[in-house]
């Protein structure tokens, strides 16, 4: 008898919540609950990689988390150009490909450099895509698809009439990739805070009390198989969904 066919989504986004509570519970600086979260990214994308899911979309940094304590920010900052210098390499080795979202112009040159240079590095690669977004926001995802079909009229090289979905969807930043199948926020928090807006339409979400440093490989396989069991019926009815599967 054969083994049913697991159902994998394409494509994960997570919101990792939690850190600064984790280092709170151990009497720790918030910044050392932001090195433990790196840690739990590194196990979640090898459990990625290795389950076949496509795309893992991470929300590392917020257009709103400019107004935290400029110390932290700054050490956010360190945080992400170290994890840069240390993992690229190993995911390049890994066949792994980087893309980072968002409005990085406001990052210092030296980062945009590293970033520039590490998905350039990792282009090529067909493996697991990561998907960070940094200095990301959902509305001002739209409103950059929107100002660029604007652009584009206006320049002749759209015609002007009606927008469409399918036009917004061109021009976000995710245009390349499958909208997500499966969202996660860890740290018990139930929102989705401007991550992902439009593309999360669909998404089937899971939010769990466990905090970010402690989701490991054994928590995300529990979502994977939650999300297994969700019937994704897109406005249709399940006898629908049930003729589709069987045809």
């Amino acid at each position: 008898m054969t083994a049913p066919v697991r159902n994998i989504p394409r494509h994960i986004a997570i919101i990792m919540d939690g850190n600064g509570r984790w280092a709170k519970q151990r009497l720790q600086p918030r910044f050392m609950g932001h090195r433990a979260g790196v840690r739990a990214v590194e196990g979640v994308v090898k459990h990625c990689a290795a389950s076949g899911v496509e795309v893992l979309s991470l929300f590392a940094f917020s257009s709103e988390n400019w107004r935290r304590p400029s110390k932290e920010v700054d050490l956010l900052m360190e945080l992400f150009s170290h994890a840069l210098d240390n993992q690229v390499q190993r995911l390049h080795q890994n066949n792994i490909r980087l893309q980072v979202i968002g409005d990085i112009s406001r990052f210092s040159s030296t980062l945009q450099n590293k970033i520039a240079e590490a998905q350039n590095l990792t282009r090529h690669n067909s493996g697991l895509l990561i998907n960070v977004a940094a200095n990301y926001g959902g509305r001002w995802d739209i409103t950059q698809a929107v100002n660029q079909l604007m652009a584009e009229v206006a320049a002749g090289k759209r015609a002007a009439g009606p927008v469409s979905e399918a036009d917004i969807e061109s021009c976000l930043v995710t245009a390349s990739i499958p909208a997500p199948d499966l969202f996660i926020r860890t740290g018990g928090e139930q929102r989705i805070s401007n991550f992902l807006i439009w593309q999360l339409a669909y998404t089937e979400l899971y939010f769990t009390d466990t905090l970010w440093p402690e989701f490991n490989a054994k928590a995300l396989e529990h979502a994977i198989e939650w999300y297994g069991q969700r019937e994704r019926r897109f406005g249709r009815t399940s006898e629908q969904v049930q003729e589709q599967s069987d045809a």
